[in-house]
């Protein structure tokens, strides 16, 4: 059972902020996995013994893996309900399967359901996820990336960006239509406000840094719309895995195994790290 390692693990070790998501501790992390099941509980007669599937981090009211009253896939095995399992292809590897279930549901959902990316819309993108990018890309949208790490800023062709720097501001004269944060620094929330074209829409999805300041008279002025969102659907999570069935959706990977869990979590906070570290279990 492959387990994904977010940069949202590091946030939860470091930021006291994020202590009322363990409600009850210790706890077993890791939010991102796909895998087999290996037995089947009552009530559960639609899935069988060694259905390939992919766990949606289902969030609020304690649900989600890894945080709440549920173990998550940093361990060999974990418990997963209806409300969770989406039917992973056999075309998908397991590793992808297990990255799409944060870095891609989660992207998918802020740009596409909340943001409503289509085409011909300018959409930005902070803090360069391929997933979230790519997505909008797919979608006919004319997309600009915003990120600090130069690594990060490689593969923009390979994603299909119009255009890519360390700060959104760069792309004022673009009149961006929505731009959608994935970072959360404050400061990038603050740098979408400044960037947005009028009635533009910013989604915000990163919690690097749980406050920001900003300017509320041009968000006012130019009739904005601020929206967050966290997590998504099961129904975003299928999306993901039809486009990684297609080979339109392929994001770069680290393979790790379990014992690399701790390094790659010192890595993410050390900054720099350029795709997703999958856990994979011998």
């Amino acid at each position: 059972m492959p387990a994904g390692v977010c940069h949202s693990d590091v946030t939860a070790l470091d930021d006291p902020g994020w202590m009322p998501l363990f409600p009850h501790l210790p706890r077993t992390m890791g939010h991102e996995n796909a895998g087999v099941i290996t037995e089947v509980g009552e009530g559960m007669g639609q899935w069988n013994v060694g259905d390939r599937v992919g766990l949606a981090p289902v969030m609020g009211d304690g649900d989600a893996l890894g945080y709440g009253k549920w173990d998550g896939g940093f361990g060999p095995r974990l418990l997963a309900t209806s409300d969770n399992l989406v039917r992973l292809p056999d075309e998908v590897p397991f590793e992808l399967g297990a990255m799409a279930t944060d870095a891609g549901l989660t992207s998918n959902h802020a740009i596409m359901a909340v943001g409503g990316a289509k085409d011909g819309m300018k959409v930005g993108v902070i803090g360069l996820g391929y997933v979230g990018a790519r997505v909008a890309v797919l979608a006919g949208a004319e997309v600009y990336g915003a990120e600090v790490n130069p690594e990060t800023q490689k593969p923009a062709d390979e994603i299909g960006l119009a255009g890519v720097a360390d700060s959104i501001e760069a792309f004022k004269d673009k009149n961006l239509d929505l731009i959608v944060d994935y970072a959360g620094f404050g400061t990038t929330t603050s740098a979408a406000i400044e960037t947005l074209a009028e009635f533009g829409t910013l989604v915000q999805v990163g919690m690097n840094r749980l406050e920001s300041t900003i300017n509320t008279h041009r968000s006012s002025s130019t009739q904005l719309s601020i929206k967050g969102s966290k997590s998504g659907t099961k129904q975003d999570l299928e999306g993901i895995y039809e486009l990684m069935k297609s080979g339109q959706l392929n994001p770069p990977m680290n393979l790790i195994t379990q014992a690399g869990i701790p390094g790659a979590i010192d890595q993410l906070r050390a900054g720099g790290v350029v795709g997703r570290f999958i856990a994979l279990y011998e």
